[in-house]
């Protein structure tokens, strides 16, 4: 499954002229943008400088304090100090840890619910359009598992701060772009079980509802500390977009790309049925072995299952050197870079009839819609989803059918 980045601190780099750090201007803020900010522009001399701006909404009235930016800098970065004219979106953050300065984990505690969604809507629509040259309404739709917005985070990784005077363990939780630790009691995000990351496996159960009617419930091992989705409805959502996406026939061949502990493959095996082939194709030896073991019901009745380790773009170009590696559905999970040029050709190649991509990046999802389309498969639905409420991050489900094939 597609792996949730965790939060990277700034690179160190070298000083470009003056620093403007702790400069404060008064703005109207911009639209939103991608990664958990909205645009701003400030002066600079002759010239408007771009701020992107955390802690703020389009259009309201802010004072931003400058938090990384020199002279010579393309752009700055920055937080809203002050609202001087709020949105009607803005409420009251939920935890005492957000806000400029405060934990960096959240980058919509700020923004009621059903409005973040819509934030997210608009940087999937505007990555689309900018990098696919596609117009596409967008929505973002809510899972079940959290509790308005919070308690869904079912796995967990704190900074250890050693014991209190009372010998409980204190735990912090890492600034926006900063190796700084705020010191926390409680993240409201976190599930009230959510576990630590830790040797050892772990079982997880998936059901689905899809088009055609409820899928599963199917049995899952994963490693502890594997990749796995946090919101504990994700699993579910996903596996019944895939499936719509594909509308897989039985004795039809699929290849289940970045395939992690096979999700995707145990449910599509079952609809592919013991006369179709499904390929499961990982990377990485833990999750390709538990899928092993996930997939061993197939593998059992003597469905045309293959568990592959290897890179997919390795995998991939040595199919085709041992001849015809021709395939109906394929699944693409990459991680956040993306399946890149290299892979989407290969799959391209294959002449499936449809392609889930499954995403955590709308950029990097845009930039391979459009190297789909330069091979004529073209986007023909998409659906999002709000699988990290009060954070920027969304996943998208994009059907890619090539022109004159249809899915059903």
């Amino acid at each position: 499954m597609t792996r949730h980045p965790r939060a990277r601190a700034a690179r160190p780099r070298a000083a470009r002229g003056r620093s403007r750090v702790g400069e404060r201007f008064e703005v109207e803020v911009g639209p939103v943008a991608h990664g958990g900010h909205c645009v701003a522009r400030v002066p600079d001399g002759e010239d408007l400088r771009v701020v992107f701006v955390r802690h703020a909404l389009p259009g309201e009235q802010v004072v931003l304090a400058i938090t990384e930016g020199t002279d010579g800098d393309r752009f700055w970065r920055g937080d809203a100090v002050e609202v001087l004219t709020a949105s009607p979106d803005r409420v009251t953050a939920p935890c005492v840890y957000s806000g400029p300065g405060g934990c960096g984990g959240c980058d919509f505690q700020h923004v009621e619910l059903g409005a973040q969604r819509g934030l997210k809507a608009a940087v999937v629509a505007e990555q689309l359009r900018r990098l696919a040259g596609l117009d596409l309404a967008v929505e973002v739709e809510a899972v079940p598992g959290d509790d308005h917005g919070l308690r869904w985070r079912t796995r967990m990784q704190y900074v250890d701060l050693g014991q209190a005077d009372d010998g409980a363990r204190r735990v912090g939780m890492r600034k926006h772009r900063s190796s700084e630790v705020v010191a926390i009691d409680d993240c409201l995000i976190a599930h009230p079980e959510a576990r630590e990351p830790g040797p050892g496996t772990l079982s997880e159960t998936v059901s689905a509802t899809t088009a055609a009617g409820p899928v599963g419930p199917h049995d899952f091992t994963v490693a502890a500390d594997g990749f796995w989705q946090v919101h504990p409805g994700a699993p579910a959502a996903l596996v019944g977009a895939v499936l719509d996406a594909l509308a897989p026939r039985a004795g039809e061949s699929v290849l289940d790309l970045y395939s992690g502990v096979g999700l995707f493959a145990r449910f599509l095996g079952e609809a592919v049925g013991a006369d179709g082939r499904v390929a499961s194709v990982e990377a990485d030896r833990t999750a390709s072995g538990h899928a092993r073991s996930n997939l061993a019901p197939l593998l059992e009745r003597g469905t045309g299952v293959e568990i592959v380790c290897g890179p997919v773009e390795k995998v991939l170009a040595l199919r085709a050197q041992e001849g015809p590696d021709s395939v109906d559905l394929v699944v693409l999970d990459p991680p956040r870079t993306g399946a890149k040029r290299v892979v989407v050709e290969q799959v391209v190649s294959r002449s499936p009839r449809a392609v889930a991509y499954v995403a955590c990046d709308p950029a990097a999802l845009a930039r391979d819609v459009a190297i789909f389309a330069e091979h004529g498969y073209h986007l023909t639905s998409l659906r999002a989803f709000d699988l990290f409420p009060m954070t920027s991050h969304v996943e998208v489900v994009a059907q890619l059918v090539k022109s004159g094939s249809e899915v059903r």
